[in-house]
Order: structure tokens, then C-alpha cells, then sequence
């Protein structure tokens, strides 16, 4: 698997798509998908959230990549209230649906788009059933084909926003790859397959169900190009399982069901008519389902005592001393930068004490025995919420040898003032691990919450997830502790207020500014900034 574990498959203008070849995909890695910011200007201009006058674009020598973030899919008591909006769609063999499914993707023009194939599911052969196969004398157009029960599984997770994976389906050897696919954090799945709404499970979490509708002939001859071309089929293999299983299985089981279509598209892809009207009642829907969570978080937690949960740093005149230099508006960069690094790497070891140990009874170089503890769990895994949230990794590098990394970057929409997820770089099963996740400033708390969903929706549990910051204010606090009241919440300061702007009063200024020497625009807010400051 790659250690890349969300959002594997190929870009389509804003859609990750799974195919069964696995042929979609690249790298992932987090450099393919962040320009490149040249080191030789002092100072540098810093990233804003792209705004509607720009296309969210990033373009690549290999493909085109669609930069808009998700927006929040949970409410401010950090559970989800918000489903993916699922189209099915159903049609017989090489029908056109992945077309059609492609031509509303590029019609929505929305991001966070997952369009899921049925042909990823299909069972794993018998070595009696590849016998057949390899003769095209297995019926892969049966219902008894596709393992439904994962599907209905897969399916379900998406839908409630879950981390899924994927299995890759090799038409050439019948069998599944050894590496899955992963796929998180879709607002629209589109899944299509021969036999969509053979399943009354699967039928009940669709939400939208379209029958691609077209004449035998055509799809008989896309088929023959198809699985001669990309699946090195011969043309007797080809016409004979056709006319032995693909031809009665549509008659049997996947005509029938055009009536439990909402929408029946005669000609597939080029039936912009019926695309258009699919797409514009889709808007509709999500626009229903859009969420407001910074300004519920405004108006809540208002005058509660602090949490359990939270531990500040003790307040020693070396701690308010550094606090006096990196609050100075004065202070230059480097020396921001120093004192700020000696403040991260007491935070980091005040986080440790808060993970489980064990007694560990280990023997002297005198021979004696010593009663001391060991940490009692699988892995520690830091997560940094980019930017200002990776200068922390240092810190806990230098205190966690081989300490597993990841990165999510949260940006805010200036539109609309709501964090927008826009990628993310988990460690491979990140689940069993306990994360300490990383972010320098926490304002209202938005940022932190959604990153916090983003792991639990990892399957990260909630009391293995330990936030540090430098710098918190109270509603961030009441915010993320009221949503995960399990989540420790560790900080070297709390300050009281947060202004009409969410700057934290009197606050620390723009760290990932004044760290990385970088300029904010002259209406800056820590809304506007591509580190989380919430």
C-alpha cells in the first residue's frame, strides 16, 4: 500500500477515480501536489486560499489537479451531520456510464468528487473458476460475480465520510492486487456498475439512480475494443462470452432494473440534456447540506471553567520569559525562531508524560536492577496542520527517535470563512497509533476540530489523539474539548480573547509570518492564512 493512504486514484477534473486496471494514481506525494516556493526572495510572499476569481487549479507536466478545499462535514459538537451525496449509476456493458459519470463530474465543477467503479468487486477466482476464466467460460456478468457485502461496506463508509479502502481488480489474472487503494473525504460518490441496482442493501444508499441507455450494437462494438485493447483478449473470446453471458445477463438482470431509475439516459455521454439536469438538481442538494461550524463555534463554550482535559505548561519565569520575547512585536525573525524552538521542545515533553508507560525493570551497568517505565503502546505518530503546525516537527524528531510523520493543510475559503480541507499525508495504519498532533496557534479552535475529524474518520481513537499548541485561546479550547472531550489538550499559554477577526488578544501575531519571514496581505486575518490560526 502507499504510505500516501488518502486519495489514491487518478485526478479527474476534481474527482479521484478508481479504476480496476490501476493504472490512475502517481506518487501522491504532498511535493506533486504544492508548487514549489522559491528560497532566494526575502522576504517570500505567503499562500492564500484560492478565491473564486481564480481557478482552483494546479497544473502539472502530467495532469491538471483540482486545488478547492473540502468544507466541513460536521457540526460544532465535531460529529457528522452531513452524508456524501451518492449517484448511482447502472447500464449495460460498456454502455457509456463511465462517461456519463465523467461528464457530470466536469459539469458539477465541484471538488471532492470519488467516482467508484463496481469492477473493483468483483470476487476473488477459485483456482477452478480462473480455469473457466482463462477459456471465457466464467460468467463475469452474474450477480454471483461481485462480492456485494464489501461493496455495501465500502459504499456505507464513504457515504458517512469514513476512510475506505479499495481493491484493485486485475482483468488479466482474474485476481485482486496485493496493494488496495485508499480513498477519504468525498462530498459526491459517484459509483457505477453493470449490476448498481441488482443489490436492495446497496439501492438504499444511493441517492440519486441513473440507467445509462444504449443500443446493443453500440455496446457490443465499444466492448470488442475494449477488452482487445486493454485486457488482450481475443475477438472469438470476446463474441462468444458475449453472446453466452453478457447479452442474456443484461436481458435477465440488468434491463429489469431501468425501472428503479430516477433517471434514464438515452445515448449516454452525449446526452447533454439529461447531464445538465442531473447536475443542476445535484447543486441543489448541496446546497442543502452546507454547514456553518465558525460561527456556531463563536457563539458557544461562552464563560464555562476550563477542561480536565487541558494541561498548560507551568508558567515559570522561564517559560513567561520566552512568551515576552516571541510576543514582542519588536523581536527580530531569528530570534522569534530560537525561542520559539525551545518553548516547542518543552511542549513536546510535557505531551510524552501524557502517554501510557508500563513498569520496565532493566538491569545496570553495576548489575543492578532498576525500576523505570517504557512507553505502553504499538507507535507515536505526529501529525503537523501545515504550514506553522511542521515547525514543530523538529521538536518532536529530536525527542522520538523514528517517530512517524504526517501532514494535513486546512485552509480558510475567504468566501465563506468556513477551514476547507485540502490534503493530507497519513502514515499507514495510522489507526493503532497514538497521535500527537501539531498546530502552533489555536483561535477558534475550527482547524484543530477538523483535523481532529480527519483521524477519527482514520479510525485514529479519540484517546490516542494529544493536540499541542504554543498558543491557545479559551473558545479554541471549550471548542475542540466540548466536540473530542477525550482529545488531551496540551499548550504553553491560554489567552482570554479572540477579536472580531479571531486573532487570539493579546495573541502572538501570525507565527507561520513570523517564522518563515513571509509577508500577509495588508487585510490579513488569521482566517486568510494557509496555516490554521483559528
Amino acid at each position: 500500500m502507499n504510505s500516501l493512504p488518502a486519495y489514491s486514484g487518478a485526478r479527474i477534473s476534481g474527482c479521484w477515480t478508481l479504476r480496476s486496471d490501476g493504472s490512475g494514481g502517481g506518487d501522491g506525494s504532498l511535493d506533486r501536489l504544492l508548487p514549489s516556493v522559491s528560497t532566494g526572495l526575502s522576504p517570500r510572499k505567503r499562500t492564500t486560499s484560492q478565491c473564486k476569481s481564480e481557478p482552483p487549479l494546479l497544473r502539472t507536466s502530467k495532469r491538471t489537479i483540482y486545488t478547492a478545499g473540502r468544507p466541513p462535514w460536521y457540526n460544532e459538537h465535531g460529529t457528522q451531520s452531513k452524508e456524501a451525496f451518492v449517484i448511482g449509476l447502472c447500464g449495460g456493458s460498456a454502455s457509456g456510464k463511465t462517461t456519463v459519470a465523467r461528464k457530470i463530474i466536469e459539469a458539477l465543477d465541484v471538488p471532492w468528487v470519488v467516482l467508484l467503479s463496481m469492477d473493483s468487486f468483483y470476487k476473488v477466482l477459485t483456482p477452478e473458476q480462473q480455469i473457466l476464466a482463462a477459456s471465457n467460460d466464467y460468467n463475469f456478468d452474474h450477480p454471483d460475480a461481485f462480492d456485494f457485502d464489501l461493496l455495501t461496506h465500502t459504499v456505507r463508509k464513504l457515504k458517512q465520510g469514513k476512510s475506505v479502502k479499495i481493491p484493485v481488480y486485475d482483468f488479466t489474472t482474474h485476481g485482486r492486487q496485493k496493494e488496495w487503494k485508499t480513498v477519504y473525504g468525498a462530498s459526491v460518490i459517484i459509483f457505477e456498475g453493470i449490476m448498481s441496482f441488482a443489490d436492495k442493501e446497496l439501492l438504499k444508499l444511493l441517492d440519486m439512480k441513473i440507467f445509462v441507455d444504449t443500443d446493443s450494437d453500440i455496446r457490443l462494438v465499444r466492448r470488442l475494443r475494449r477488452d482487445i485493447s486493454e485486457r488482450g483478449r481475443d475477438i472469438e473470446g470476446v463474441i462468444k462470452q458475449y453472446n453466452k453471458f453478457v447479452k442474456p445477463a443484461f436481458e435477465q438482470y440488468i434491463e429489469p432494473t431501468m425501472r428503479l431509475a430516477d433517471i434514464v439516459v438515452p445515448r449516454g455521454g452525449g446526452n447533454m440534456v439529461a447531464i445538465d439536469l442531473i447536475v443542476q438538481h445535484v447543486h441543489s442538494q448541496l446546497e442543502e447540506r452546507e454547514l456553518s461550524v465558525r460561527a456556531a463555534l463563536a457563539s458557544a463554550h461562552q464563560a464555562q471553567p476550563l477542561p480536565q482535559t487541558l494541561s498548560v505548561l507551568e508558567s515559570t519565569p522561564q517559560v513567561r520569559g520566552m512568551h515576552t520575547i516571541i510576543r514582542n512585536k519588536e523581536t527580530s525573525r531569528d530570534e522569534f525562531i530560537f525561542y520559539s524552538k525551545r518553548l516547542m521542545r518543552l511542549l513536546i515533553e510535557r505531551a510524552l508524560s501524557f502517554l501510557p508507560s508500563q513498569v520496565h525493570t532493566v538491569e545496570t551497568p553495576q548489575g543492578e536492577d532498576y525500576e523505570g517505565r517504557s512507553f505502553h503502546g504499538k507507535r507515536i505518530t505526529g501529525v503537523s496542520i501545515l504550514r506553522a503546525g511542521e515547525t514543530m516537527e523538529p521538536a518532536l524528531r529530536a525527542v522520538c527517535k523514528d517517530v512517524r510523520i504526517g501532514k494535513i493543510l486546512i485552509q480558510t475559503n475567504q468566501d465563506t470563512g468556513e477551514p476547507e480541507l485540502h490534503y493530507l499525508r497519513l502514515p499507514k495504519d495510522i489507526s493503532e497509533d497514538h497521535v500527537i498532533l501539531m498546530d502552533c496557534t489555536v483561535s477558534t479552535g475550527a482547524a484543530a476540530m477538523m483535523a481532529v475529524r480527519v483521524l477519527l474518520d482514520h479510525d485514529v481513537q479519540e484517546d490516542k489523539i494529544l493536540l499541542v499548541s504554543l498558543l491557545m485561546a479559551e473558545m479554541g479550547v471549550h471548542s475542540v474539548a466540548y466536540a473530542f472531550p477525550q482529545v488531551k489538550i496540551i499548550t504553553t499559554a491560554v489567552d482570554k480573547k479572540v477579536n472580531d477577526l479571531f486573532h487570539i488578544i493579546p495573541g502572538i501575531g501570525n507565527f507561520g509570518d513570523r517564522y518563515f519571514g513571509t509577508d500577509a496581505p495588508p487585510d490579513w486575518s488569521d482566517e486568510d492564512m494557509d496555516e490554521p490560526s483559528y
